[in-house]
């Protein structure tokens, strides 16, 4: 999945906002005909890098105010959304790992996924650089130089997206069974481990939004950088979101998820999403529309039909 900045290509204004159709007229009429969401109330079970960059506030804001509704966030690593949303606590969820997200397809909880966003991952670390890793072009050889020079390393160690893709990382560089006292589990967020490995002097894999959002607040550099400044494929973080499929719990607000889905995919929604900046940078690219269809994002990334 190619995702650097440069070779972005956009195709928004020329698409059509598919996403959308059939929610326009879910406000309601006077006949009654047509199913209601006014007044009604979302929740919407999420990570804590889109919560933390106050993207949320954004779309969310502009949704309330299109619909008369309310979300209700809540900000949660994503294996700990994925089991909200498993245990029918949301209507629907926005994560950012897909193996995950597929195993929650897979058994049967979440339906009508949609591509929405990306940004990637990036390894900060402090200035002094004592595993020598900076400008690495090779996040899996920043990894064993960071293992092998001891050198702190703070983890989410939530079973995020973060920590999914941190896993990742260390079994390629072969060192996910052999750490030591210099690698330490936070079990926290990822703004409180950005502020947990600047206090440290450490390493830690975030995603660049959050990064970003809090470059005037920890004393962190940018050593390995991801795809969206050309940097290696591996650390490319895209975002899904689906809804909770109301087939296994009746007591899920469908179509005022698919309301949500429908305005994040859309061309209003996806504008929002590539307008949020902070600092003057942007943390997110939008990915829901493109000129060329794409059906795998609806289905788990191994699923081919080949058994229906």
């Amino acid at each position: 999945m190619a995702i650097q900045r440069r070779a972005f290509v956009g195709g928004i204004g020329a698409t059509v906002a598919v996403g959308l159709a059939g929610c326009a007229a879910l406000g309601g009429d006077e006949s009654g005909d047509q199913p209601t969401i006014s007044d009604e109330t979302l929740t919407l079970t999420t990570t804590t890098s889109t919560d933390d960059t106050g993207l949320l506030d954004e779309v969310n804001g502009s949704f309330q105010d299109r619909y008369g509704v309310t979300v209700d966030t809540v900000s949660q690593g994503t294996g700990a959304a994925i089991e909200t949303g498993r245990s029918g606590d949301a209507d629907v969820v926005m994560v950012h790992a897909r193996s995950q997200e597929d195993e929650f397809m897979n058994d049967g909880y979440a339906i009508n996924r949609r591509d929405l966003m990306f940004n990637d991952f990036v390894v900060v670390g402090e200035p002094d650089d004592p595993a020598g890793i900076a400008d690495e072009d090779d996040a899996v050889e920043a990894f064993i130089q960071i293992a092998d020079s001891e050198s702190t390393f703070v983890s989410r160690g939530d079973n995020s997206g973060t920590h999914t893709k941190e896993r990742e990382i260390w079994a390629k560089a072969g060192v996910d069974d052999d750490f030591g006292e210099w690698y330490l589990e936070a079990g926290q967020g990822m703004g409180d481990v950005l502020i947990q490995t600047a206090q440290r002097g450490g390493y830690t894999l975030t995603d660049r939004a959050t990064y970003l959002s809090m470059i005037d607040e920890i004393d962190l550099e940018i050593h390995v950088d991801g795809p969206v400044e050309d940097g290696p494929e591996i650390l490319a973080n895209p975002y899904g979101i689906f809804a909770i499929n109301p087939a296994v719990h009746e007591n899920a607000n469908y179509d005022l998820a698919m309301a949500y889905i429908g305005f994040l995919t859309s061309v209003e929604g996806q504008d929002i999403i590539e307008g949020y900046t902070v600092g003057g940078e942007q943390l997110f690219f939008p990915r829901a529309l493109a000129e060329e269809p794409n059906y795998q994002q609806y289905v788990p990334e191994d699923w081919d039909g080949s058994d229906q």
